[in-house]
């Protein structure tokens, strides 16, 4: 059930609703915060209370309000006057969008806290990585077995469709019971998304002697193909190559050098993909459009007989033209923001790995 038949069903009109999902999103973006700071500092991310990173200073109550606080304090510190990171307010106001679009896509059903603690996951170890390249175990190993309880519990819960790979996989294996097909789904999605970036890191280090792919890399791909499936981590894979191929290209070209091995923040690249091609984003009847549904279609990810006449009856003879626009005009609206959204973050991050002298040139 989408927000829009919510509306009609409790009476609740859907500006509220969507308030009420882009509230509970910047109070989560604001832990999110303390995560991002204090993780990779191997700190506790329950106490102490929130501080000033300059004065240390314990923050009020009233000055730790998400996004209103950092404007009223004009983005400086209350007591040293130091000024606070932009990243902060700008990873509340994300979350709250993110878990707005999660609300809007799920409604109320029982995907949708699944759902929005797999963006918030990704936020966090997006952001992570855009400050210190790394993506942290404490993360990415909780992740990957929130993924596989997901895939045991949900299609009971909410429905196989709730899942891209599943409706496929029970027509081959019609014999299995329902958890232990979502399981096979969840593996196969895991070996796809990490280990192809395993397979892909090992080829290149032995015929280059360099490393190019961090392990974290690969343990976040695991838990977003065992979240998402095997067909979603393949384009999320492809996302990330593109959209990071972009970012080193305008790297090498504002340094003018040409040299490619460059260590570079790779997982904004695959999170800001996850986002886009989850189940929450990216509605499967654009998929289906474009590719046969079942597992045993080896062109999955190619346009088909069963593709080109799925385009053809939109374009020329407007069958299905609503199911197949909506998703289109949410790719180009995803497309817009977080392309751009992912080389802004990854500029901040090349900028602060400079200055720090921790991008690294083999």
């Amino acid at each position: 059930m989408s927000l829009l038949a919510i509306e009609n069903v409790v009476a609740v009109p859907l500006p509220i609703v969507g308030a009420f999902a882009g509230i509970l999103g910047a109070i989560i973006g604001s832990f999110l915060n303390v995560v991002i700071h204090r993780i990779p500092r191997e700190q506790s991310i329950v106490f102490p209370n929130s501080a000033c990173p300059s004065c240390r200073e314990p923050l009020r109550a009233y000055d730790n309000i998400p996004i209103l606080s950092f404007l009223v304090l004009r983005g400086r510190c209350r007591f040293c006057r130091n000024p606070i990171s932009i990243r902060y307010p700008i990873v509340e106001l994300l979350t709250a969008l993110l878990f707005v679009a999660v609300a809007l896509r799920d409604g109320i059903s029982p995907a949708l806290p699944f759902d929005l603690a797999f963006v918030a996951a990704m936020t966090a170890l997006v952001f992570i990585d855009a400050e210190h390249m790394i993506l942290p175990n404490v993360i990415t190993y909780p992740g990957i077995i929130f993924a596989v309880l997901t895939r045991i519990a949900l299609p009971y819960l909410a429905g196989p469709e709730q899942f891209d790979d599943l409706p496929g996989l029970l027509s081959s294996f019609p014999q299995l019971p329902l958890w232990s097909v979502s399981l096979i789904g969840a593996a196969i999605g895991a070996l796809v998304g990490g280990g192809s970036l395993w397979l892909m890191g090992f080829i290149w280090e032995k015929l280059r002697g360099v490393e190019a792919m961090g392990l974290g890399d690969v343990k976040m791909m695991f838990m977003v193909g065992a979240f998402l499936g095997w067909r979603l981590a393949v384009l999320t894979i492809f996302f990330g190559v593109f959209s990071g191929s972009i970012a080193g290209v305008a790297v090498m070209m504002k340094r003018g050098g040409r040299n490619l091995q460059m260590m570079l923040p790779f997982g904004i690249f695959l999170g800001a993909g996850s986002a886009l091609f989850s189940g929450v984003f990216f509605p499967t009847q654009l998929l289906k459009t474009y590719a046969g549904p079942k597992l045993g279609n080896i062109s999955l990810l190619l346009p088909t007989t069963h593709g080109l006449d799925g385009i053809r009856q939109v374009l020329i003879e407007g069958h299905g033209l609503a199911e197949v626009t909506t998703p289109l005009f949410t790719l180009f609206g995803f497309l817009v923001v977080l392309l751009p959204f992912s080389l802004w973050v990854f500029g901040r991050a090349v900028r602060r790995a400079k200055r720090e002298g921790s991008l690294i040139q083999y």
